[in-house]
């Protein structure tokens, strides 16, 4: 089967029989002859052609003799190589059917001078040699009486329908598992830690990997408006790849967000960082799944800044322990901004981390279910 010039080759042994009124004789005018065996040549032959015949060039029909019997039937055997059309459908590829048709019938005779009948139901299968990439599941045969437009007499046929399932164990090694193990490692770049820095690498690796595959499978596609089975399922393992780089992209810079951010949205904190972070249990290093996070400390009231106003009346050990609450006081406001910024940037790192373990469990379980449906069509 040539699938990308849409050609089926068949090594077939033609058997043609039919009744000549002029070779008849009586065996016991001949010492009891019921039989002889003749080149082909010397006596007529039906034009049987084969009418969907995709070669270029017209082969010889095989010179093997004919069995003539004293009643004036003829019987021809010929071994033969047929190259047919057979249309290719690749729409459920690598666990398709194709139907396959050869069409035998007279090339001049009209049926009212030759009729073609099929000897059975079916083509016979009994020395069939099986074949490494198709499974042969019948050979049924059908009988048609045609009109054409040139002739107004009919013309009738014999169609064999050689019916293939193609046995996709190697495609399912060689093209559906390597997909499938890499379409269940892209949701992965969620679990990587951003600090690793190797996120975007992870998924562009994966989607370059994916490509390759996808060229593999169409230099052995036909051109067809039907996308095989296989190719919607990289398609699909591609787009889902792609977003998931995309929002891996947005999910580092929630991470890297400087000390000059935005304290995270009332909303987020108490829907993401609140119930969603306790659902996937993403908590601090060291504390334990479900325990809520501990409340932040109420800032405390500060001083008023700057030296006390007017002199100071007051000994002078007083004067020297305000001076030193003053600087007390500033440290102490510096220190509290530092923790509050730090506070700020673990908030947007503890929502990047609420979101990647999110996106994880969403995009794995997709991958797990495209994987699924794709393989259940081998069983």
């Amino acid at each position: 089967m040539d699938e990308r010039n849409q050609v089926l080759t068949l090594y077939l042994w033609i058997r043609q029989e039919w009744t000549d009124a002029y070779l008849r004789w009586d065996p016991n005018a001949y010492g009891g002859l019921d039989a002889i065996r003749i080149p082909s040549s010397l006596v007529w032959r039906p034009d049987i052609v084969l009418y969907n015949k995709a070669d270029a060039q017209a082969r010889a029909s095989a010179s093997t003799n004919v069995v003539v019997r004293h009643d004036g039937a003829v019987r021809w055997d010929s071994p033969a190589i047929t190259r047919s059309s057979c249309r290719v459908d690749v729409s459920a590829f690598p666990f398709d059917a194709q139907r396959c048709g050869l069409t035998f019938g007279s090339w001049t005779h009209g049926g009212h001078q030759l009729d073609v009948r099929p000897r059975g139901a079916a083509a016979s299968l009994a020395d069939f040699v099986e074949n490494v990439e198709w499974r042969v599941l019948g050979f049924p045969a059908r009988r048609r009486v045609l009109t054409y437009g040139c002739c107004s007499e009919p013309y009738p046929d014999v169609t064999f329908t050689l019916l293939l399932r193609r046995r996709a164990a190697a495609y399912v090694c060689n093209l559906l598992l390597p997909c499938v193990l890499i379409s269940l490692l892209a949701p992965l770049a969620f679990h990587l830690p951003a600090d690793s820095g190797e996120k975007v690498s992870l998924g562009v690796t994966v989607l370059l990997a994916l490509t390759v595959f996808q060229l593999l499978l169409a230099e052995s596609m036909p051109p067809a408006e039907s996308v095989p089975l296989i190719g919607k399922y990289y398609m699909a393992t591609m787009t889902m790849v792609t977003f998931s780089t995309a929002l891996t992209i947005l999910i580092m810079n929630l991470h890297y967000c400087g000390p000059s951010a935005r304290p995270v949205p009332a909303w987020a904190r108490a829907l993401l960082l609140g119930h969603l972070a306790k659902g996937l249990c993403v908590r601090e290093r060291g504390e334990p799944c479900g325990q809520p996070r501990p409340p932040e400390p109420v800032p405390s009231p500060q001083p008023p800044a700057g030296p006390p106003a007017g002199p100071c009346h007051e000994p002078r050990c007083l004067c020297y322990q305000e001076a030193i609450l003053h600087h007390v006081a500033t440290i102490a406001s510096t220190f509290r901004s530092h923790r509050e910024a730090q506070r700020r940037r673990e908030d947007w790192k503890c929502l990047a981390r609420v979101m990647d373990r999110f996106f994880l469990g969403i995009f794995f379980s997709m991958a797990l279910v495209m994987s699924l449906l794709v393989l259940v069509q081998a069983l």
